[in-house]
């Protein structure tokens, strides 16, 4: 087994992730993502938002462990919302569905515009369903939806992946102890 020094910590990457572990770690990831979301309110609802916590659901694309993490946060945050029940049903449906999908890709990029598609189209239609825009700027919206995950995910969430891959016990924690990609 393969260990990190870091310190006077020592992280053995490859440890397998106990069921403790993971509810934690999951609890954390919600509660991040709920508290980004609701904290930077006027940036996180409406059909122009840039959720910054949306850059978290990079975390899927190394490793499927924090899919509940991010889907129950998604859906806590979505209480917040003023599309109601609604936006808690669709829009965290619509999360799940990217990250879900950015689990099984092999290339960052790729797994980064997942969530700007889906959620562009998704949470466009939900506005439309909802009667809050009309159908000639279904499309408009979905773009602008989509630009919003693009700065929150592709540009940020990338950087910051990045970043934090440098440091050896993040790392640890953001790849997959479950199985080799």
């Amino acid at each position: 087994m393969v260990q990190l020094r870091t310190d006077q910590n020592v992280v053995k990457k490859g440890a397998p992730m106990t069921p403790t572990r993971r509810i934690l770690l999951n609890a954390a990831v919600a509660a991040v993502y709920a508290v980004l979301t609701v904290g930077l309110a006027p940036l996180s609802y409406g059909p122009v938002q840039v959720r910054i916590s949306e850059c978290l659901t990079l975390l899927a694309y190394n490793n499927k462990n924090y899919l509940p993490g991010l889907i129950l946060g998604c859906c806590i945050a979505n209480f917040g919302s003023p599309l109601g029940i609604a936006d808690i049903l669709v829009g965290t449906a619509a999360t799940a569905l990217a990250v879900c999908i950015m689990s099984g890709l092999h290339n960052l990029y790729a797994a980064s515009f997942v969530p700007v598609v889906v959620n562009g189209v998704i949470i466009g239609l939900e506005l439309y369903g909802l009667g809050l825009i009309p159908a000639d700027l279904i499309f408009p919206t979905m773009v602008y939806i989509g630009a919003g995950e693009l700065i929150s995910v592709s540009l940020i969430g990338i950087g910051l992946y990045r970043l934090l891959l440098q440091n050896p016990v993040v790392k640890s924690y953001l790849q997959d102890r479950s199985a080799n990609k």
